[in-house]
């Protein structure tokens, strides 16, 4: 809706997150850039974060995030009068401060040069914290942006859930665009888009429902997203992802659950019970 156009570079192998700015060097040319990994999703614009970056006329400034376990992240050393980062620390039995990185970055050209002389770490990767500490070594300006909302790391089904429910809560607003009939309740702050058809259900919100979708003689509950092109029938959803071309049909509580693109979750008749699943693409799930 937005009109971008997007251009992708393969990374032949997962050679790490430096190799991967090495490949896109000739498309980045002397352009500083966003560099965002894919499975982070943060709770606030990175807006201030790039004018910061400009104004300055920084090398590099990076997303750090307070966290109560700094151990299992990469962490940062910095000058907290400044705000200018003073070094690195990957994964630290004993970290040296409880800033984490966020894996949100803008560099200049100037970390291209830095790449091109890094060596791989003990994984075989050209590691990106490398990069930015040889960048701090090198006295280049390095500054760091501390994230004050919350910062979500989706790379698992709990992961995507509770970023799901966090993005439902924060950005729902109630726009009905549907056909729902009469036999039928929307409750709170639902968006449900065009050619969708609701009949005798109860939906509740915060939850979000796309195009084309039937929700029959069915209840979805809070945190519910549900993609275009989806049937519900017979069933009640809570705190669950339903992706694009989905059936769910006569399952009593589906709850905490991730459902791939084209896929079906049915149950014949038997003893009811409330699922958690994680289904991929295309699937079938029978229950009995």
């Amino acid at each position: 809706p937005w009109q971008h156009r997007f251009t992708f570079i393969m990374q032949d192998k997962p050679m790490g997150l430096a190799h991967a700015v090495k490949i896109a060097q000739g498309f980045l040319q002397d352009d500083s850039f966003l560099m965002y990994l894919g499975d982070n999703l943060i709770g606030e614009s990175v807006k201030s974060f790039v004018d910061t970056f400009v104004k300055e006329n920084l090398d590099s400034i990076i997303l750090l995030k307070r966290v109560a376990d700094p151990r299992a992240f990469g962490v940062a050393v910095i000058d907290e009068e400044s705000g200018r980062v003073l070094r690195l620390v990957e994964k630290p039995q004993n970290p040296p401060s409880d800033l984490a990185l966020v894996g949100v970055y803008l560099f200049n050209s100037s970390i291209h040069s830095i790449i091109a002389d890094l060596k791989p770490s003990l994984r075989g990767e050209l590691e990106i914290t490398d990069a930015i500490q040889n960048l701090v070594t090198a006295q280049g300006k390095v500054k760091a942006h501390i994230l004050e909302k919350w910062w979500l790391d989706t790379g698992k089904k709990d992961d995507i859930i509770e970023a799901n429910r966090m993005v439902l809560d924060e950005f729902t607003e109630r726009d009905i665009r549907a056909t729902v009939d009469s036999n039928s309740t929307i409750a709170g702050r639902v968006f449900i888009d065009s050619n969708s058809l609701v009949e005798n259900s109860i939906i509740r919100g915060p939850s979000k429902i796309g195009k084309n979708v039937v929700v029959r003689n069915a209840y979805v509950g809070p945190y519910t997203s549900i993609s275009d092109g989806c049937l519900v029938e017979n069933s009640s959803v809570e705190c669950s992802v339903i992706l694009e071309g989905s059936k769910i049909i006569s399952v009593d509580l589906l709850d905490e659950s991730l459902i791939g693109k084209q896929s079906i979750v049915t149950k014949h008749k038997g003893v009811k019970k409330s699922l958690k699943l994680m289904v991929g693409d295309d699937a079938l799930v029978e229950l009995p």
